[in-house]
């Protein structure tokens, strides 16, 4: 299935559904190294699942995915030992301390020095005085630091992460921006899915927004917008807008047919 040698994610028919309900029609993408890709939309519209397909944990419906060369549904945890996952509401185990989850993960992942990479990043995400304390017992915050944390230890060339930022305050949002951006002009590559469309400016090289499982638009973020007064929440707002009165359009008519 292999195209083109610097595409690290290659989807291809990507489709997934439950029963009657399509939670993902089919797709094509491409994501290269060296890019910073965001998949933007409100809430529901399919971007959790368009992530856990990416990265095993779900089987598609229809068509196939490789990332780093592995198929994604033929050999999940392969894949899943080669990239660095945030899921949007998976939190560490709940009777581990930040540092037994971080010394488990680096074990699994065969991280060298990895008694210096825990306190790295124990100490980055400012989690030291909380490396006794079991992981119910920390804030939203707290378990979305380890999660983060988790997910850099291994130094990934790819990494995927589903709202990331979502319970971080304004301090580390900035802080973890900064080091993905760095990452990114590294060599890194990240896949981000999120309704915050303002990480799209700062971060994003190339962004895709979805709703309804579909696909609406892709590109750049210049190349999205009409003209250069339309701002990207503009963008987003007529590509959205127009997306819901279509569905609505097409349940009308359903609705008509049955009478």
């Amino acid at each position: 299935m292999s195209d083109t040698e610097d595409s690290l994610v290659i989807a291809k028919d990507l489709g997934k559904r439950y029963g009657d309900f399509i939670a993902l029609h089919p797709l094509d993408v491409k994501v290269s190294s060296g890019e910073f890709f965001g998949v933007f939309g409100p809430n529901g519209a399919g971007k959790s699942t368009f992530i856990k397909l990416l990265t095993g944990q779900l089987r598609p419906s229809i068509g196939a995915v490789e990332v780093l060369g592995i198929n994604a549904a033929r050999d999940p945890q392969k894949l899943k030992a080669n990239i660095g996952i945030v899921p949007e509401s998976e939190s560490p185990p709940s009777y581990l301390t930040p540092s037994e989850f971080l010394h488990f993960v680096g074990k699994l992942r065969g991280v060298e020095d990895l008694e210096n990479k825990v306190e790295h990043w124990m100490d980055w995400f400012g989690l030291d005085e909380k490396r006794d304390t079991m992981c119910k017992d920390l804030s939203k915050g707290q378990r979305q630091k380890v999660m983060l944390a988790s997910a850099f230890i291994h130094e990934p060339r790819l990494l995927f992460l589903d709202e990331p930022f979502a319970n971080l305050d304004p301090i580390y949002q900035r802080k973890c921006r900064q080091w993905l951006l760095d990452m990114v002009a590294n060599g890194g590559t990240i896949f981000l899915c999120s309704h915050v469309l303002e990480m799209a400016e700062r971060m994003c090289n190339r962004m895709a927004i979805i709703n309804n499982g579909k696909v609406l638009a892709a590109g750049t973020v210049k190349g999205l917008k009409e003209n250069d007064s339309e701002t990207l929440e503009d963008v987003f707002i007529r590509l959205v807008g127009h997306s819901i009165e279509e569905a609505e359009r097409l349940s009308d008519e359903g609705a008509k047919e049955e009478e």
